[in-house]
């Protein structure tokens, strides 16, 4: 397993790889503000939002879904932080999607950059590829969890041409993630595919037989997982394994992604002892 999830406590995995050469460029470039959008515990939200407040820049979230009650846990945090949420319907959140390039976000006023979804850009490839030039031994798979195809694409660029690489898509009916990856690669390879079958019903959707898989793994090697990315990318790995899809004697390697504030909003990790200890209700990052 190449543990991103160890980068930084609270910047971790790919959530860094990704805005690393993105917040070079805005910085480097004198704006002042990044636009960007996520789900109620986005972990790219989290980690742009804690980049924000330590490099002294402004930061606006558009968030999926109209605000019902009290900020959970993950937006306290967003908010602490000083990001500006802005909480939209889910079709506003759609067509928010259509908008690909920094400059693309109708209304972007002087100094803004727009950021779409989970920082799919192609700068973000740039930090990706450090992560597959990091790996120092042989290997002949890499298996990626896939949420917008970002960190997937990074990895095809970066590989050689004889390693495999498998996505192990988060979302139900996500065939737009081949679209995604294609549209920031253009000249690709045939050495990559994505797995679309253990999705566990769709994004943020968990069974029982996940959650008890991510705690017996846990109980045995003592890496933490998460169960929107990491969990699902590991129980399809292991299934596939047992089901001998794999040759003998092929070196596989897990990415660890990070992102393991998101366990904030499963009552069944804090239990088990995988999420945060953090309450609901209590802000997580230590902002002093």
């Amino acid at each position: 397993m190449k543990r991103d999830d160890l980068l930084h406590p609270i910047i971790s995995g790919n959530k860094w790889r990704k805005l690393k050469y993105i917040l070079d460029y805005v910085l480097a470039s004198d704006m002042d503000t990044i636009i960007s959008m996520g789900g109620p515990y986005s972990n790219h939200l989290h980690a742009l939002a804690y980049s924000g407040h330590v490099l002294g820049f402004k930061t606006i979230g558009i968030i999926r879904g109209e605000q019902t009650g009290a900020l959970n846990s993950t937006l306290l945090d967003i908010q602490q932080c000083g990001m500006t949420l802005k909480f939209v319907s889910r079709s506003d959140y759609r067509y928010f999607r259509e908008f690909k390039n920094w400059q693309d976000l109708p209304g972007l006023a002087s100094g803004q950059y727009w950021l779409p979804e989970g920082g799919a850009q192609a700068l973000a490839l740039k930090g990706v590829a450090e992560l597959a030039n990091e790996i120092q031994i042989s290997y002949d798979t890499i298996c990626v969890p896939c949420g917008t195809g970002t960190t997937l694409a990074g990895i095809i660029g970066a590989v050689p041409p004889e390693v495999s690489v498998m996505g192990f898509s988060a979302l139900k009916n996500s065939d737009f993630l081949t679209t995604g990856v294609e549209s920031l690669l253009p000249n690709l390879g045939s050495n990559w595919q994505i797995n679309r079958d253990y999705h566990f019903g769709g994004f943020a959707k968990i069974k029982p037989e996940l959650i008890s898989f991510m705690e017996a793994y846990t109980r045995t090697t003592s890496i933490p997982l998460e169960p929107l990315y990491t969990g699902k990318m590991m129980y399809g790995l292991y299934d596939l394994i047992k089901k001998h899809y794999f040759k003998p004697g092929q070196r596989i390697i897990a990415l660890h992604t990070g992102g393991l504030q998101g366990n904030r909003g499963f009552s069944h990790l804090q239990q088990a002892g995988q999420g945060s200890q953090q309450s609901a209700g209590q802000p997580a990052l230590p902002l002093n």
